[in-house]
């Protein structure tokens, strides 16, 4: 994402003509969204997005389950 918002910035400064990006060659400016996209393949290929999502679902899962039982009274209790 970090690619793609550093594309979007060159790539308004080069249109807007403003500061040294205006006289870079436009597959200078261009090239962030070419890496965001090979960062995109990669990830997809090797399973991090998958992996990723498939993470926050289960710590959904588990901080529901945990509010389920602390609001019936049965969460852990803590030892004394």
């Amino acid at each position: 994402m970090y690619l793609l918002g550093l594309g979007i910035l060159l790539l308004t400064l080069k249109y807007m003509e403003v500061t040294v990006v205006a006289t870079w060659d436009w597959w200078m400016v261009l090239a962030p969204f070419g890496l965001a996209v090979a960062w995109w393949a990669f990830a997809d290929m090797t399973g991090y997005t998958r992996r990723k999502v498939m993470e926050a679902e289960n710590k959904k899962k588990k901080d529901r389950i945990n509010k389920n039982k602390d609001s019936l009274g049965i969460g852990l209790k803590k030892r004394r």
